[in-house]
């Protein structure tokens, strides 16, 4: 009987979501589409957007709308990534959130084990690339040296007032495309816990992963996001005084995301760490508590199996 039930249990199908892009705006972007269809896409997301940039507002939003056991696709690598690394990055992110990638014309599908040997090799070659270019660029300084050259920018040197403004400007693109380009790693959670939640913290809940956030170098990440017309201005509110049931599940989703392997009670101490009192009264929170918070995340799909 059991093995009957089994057998009319079907497993959830895989949605294959295509992403699209092309440099310029004069550009169609129906070829890709077509073979993106071609190939099982049922959602395809277009973008038009220099191959320089990380800035691609339609990527960070398909980022972040993908779900466990979906696959992104697309045409080519170079479609999605600027670079080796970038694309690395993009890559991992999606592993850690249980979505599979696949590049068409490229030997790149890390729901199979030639895809990920391939991707290993990509990282290699990545790492590569960094050191050849530290080894470049210290060679050409110490030839400069030799010439009597002085290294770095002459404008710099000399103060003009044109040449700060363009590193200002450089640094500035820099910043934004590298916000842009790790938003999906961090936002979602600020997303999830703020406003009703303090700087502290949402830093607390994020640096659970290994990151080194502080709460002014988040602050100036998510004004600048909201700046760009990128994330909420809701997310700059101030925190009220207390959060309602409602925002402490929301927390304890997030603790959870952040660190699977946390206990109940692990996230019961973290909460006492961070001052929030129960809801239900009480000094202390009682893992009872956090699995009955947990229960309602996962009703609500905050958090997905």
């Amino acid at each position: 009987m059991a093995k009957a039930l089994a057998a009319n249990v079907q497993p959830t199908p895989k949605r294959f979501i295509g992403y699209a892009r092309v440099s310029t705006e004069d550009q169609l972007t129906d070829a890709q589409v077509d073979e993106l269809r071609a190939a099982g896409c049922d959602r395809i997301y277009q973008e038009h957007g220099s191959g320089a940039s990380r800035a691609r507002p339609v990527l960070t939003r398909l980022l972040r709308e993908l779900a466990a056991g979906d696959v992104l696709v697309v045409v080519r690598l170079d479609r999605l990534a600027r670079s080796v690394s970038h694309l690395l990055q993009v890559i991992e992110h999606l592993e850690e959130r249980g979505v599979h990638f696949r590049s068409l014309r490229d030997p790149i599908d890390t729901s199979t084990p030639q895809g990920m040997f391939s991707l290993q090799v990509l990282g290699a070659v990545a790492q590569l690339e960094r050191a050849l270019i530290s080894e470049r660029t210290r060679a050409g300084m110490k030839a400069a040296k030799a010439r009597g050259r002085m290294a770095g920018n002459p404008g710099l040197r000399e103060g003009r007032p044109e040449a700060k403004r363009a590193v200002s400007q450089a640094r500035e693109r820099a910043y934004l495309d590298d916000l842009i380009s790790t938003a999906q790693t961090w936002l979602p959670t600020v997303r999830q816990l703020r406003p009703q939640h303090s700087w502290d913290n949402v830093v607390r809940v994020l640096n659970r992963r290994g990151d080194q956030w502080t709460v002014e170098r988040l602050r100036r990440a998510v004004h600048r996001m909201v700046r760009e017309k990128l994330a909420e201005p809701e997310l700059l509110a101030r925190t009220p005084r207390r959060a309602p049931e409602h925002h402490l599940m929301k927390l304890v989703a997030a603790i959870a995301i952040a660190d699977p392997g946390l206990s109940l009670r692990a996230i019961a101490a973290q909460l006492d760490q961070m001052g929030e009192r129960p809801a239900r009264g009480g000094r202390k929170w009682q893992p009872s508590s956090v699995g009955h918070l947990l229960d309602e995340a996962h009703r609500f799909g905050f958090i997905r199996n």
